[in-house]
């Protein structure tokens, strides 16, 4: 099993003390190649760093998480620009909404998200999304630049069955995270699963968070990390009735053309 971590919080503090063996095990356990992701300039400029120690295995988006939409600053347009044009940075983001905790204003969200959507659009790359009780609000704003982007992923997917229709008629992607592996929380996207098309489903860790509830044993300090993906690979293939290795080897192709990655063989 070859798998591809499309999001994955590597330059969080709590991988500080072993981010080599973090890595090091991931890729032992079949997750060969990881997308870290930014989250505002100067955790973009940081994970791009990082691609640099990895070659061929890491990556990186670049952009503004809607909680720290506030924060911005006067050049903080032009500093992503110049990320975005680095060969191993892959995707604008992580970018969107967050109506759940509200950390910044939502017109302040909205304005910076749709910056991110235009700089998506100059640039070709795609999109890396984050929504959370904000789907009516992102959903008319996407569907309004579609034609301009090139694609985009709904990144830890957890809404409603409405809303995977809606991003499904855009023609996003759908990112799938360990949250499906909680029986409580989990139960509604569990039912949904089955229903995104072989070619638009990619999985991810969104490591250090959200570690699969399910986890026996469960790992020392309850931190998730990319070596767990394939547990969760196991979870959505046992949902949608398939075997492990055909939904990794399609999850993987499907990475492969979002983020324009060499294919496995040539990677």
């Amino acid at each position: 099993m070859e798998l591809i971590d499309i999001g994955l919080n590597l330059t969080s503090e709590r991988f500080r003390k072993d981010r080599d063996t973090v890595l090091q095990q991931a890729v032992d356990a079949g997750v060969r190649r990881m997308i870290l992701t930014g989250t505002n300039v100067r955790e973009s400029r940081r994970a791009h760093t990082l691609t640099q120690t990895h070659p061929g295995t890491l990556y990186s988006t670049a952009g503004v998480h809607p909680h720290v939409a506030k924060d911005v600053e006067s050049d903080w347009l032009d500093a992503l620009r110049e990320l975005h044009a680095r060969p191993e940075v892959v995707a604008v983001g992580e970018t969107g909404l967050d109506f759940n905790r509200d950390f910044s204003p939502r017109p302040v969200q909205e304005r910076v998200f749709e910056q991110q959507l235009e700089l998506a659009c100059d640039s070709g790359l795609p999109v890396f999304i984050h929504q959370r009780d904000a789907h009516d609000r992102l959903h008319p704003i996407l569907r309004s630049v579609r034609d301009q982007l090139s694609d985009a992923v709904v990144h830890c997917f957890t809404d409603n069955r409405q809303a995977l229709w809606d991003y499904l008629d855009l023609d996003l992607h759908i990112g799938i995270t360990g949250w499906v592996c909680d029986k409580r929380r989990g139960r509604d996207l569990q039912a949904l699963v089955p229903d995104i098309p072989a070619d638009r489903l990619m999985v991810e860790t969104d490591a250090p968070y959200l570690i699969p509830r399910d986890l026996d044993p469960k790992p020392e300090h309850n931190r998730n990390e990319p070596r767990f993906l394939p547990h969760i690979v196991r979870a959505i293939a046992r949902l949608r009735g398939e075997e492990p290795e055909a939904l990794a080897a399609s999850t993987t192709r499907n990475a492969e053309r979002f983020f324009r990655l060499p294919a496995a063989d040539s990677a």
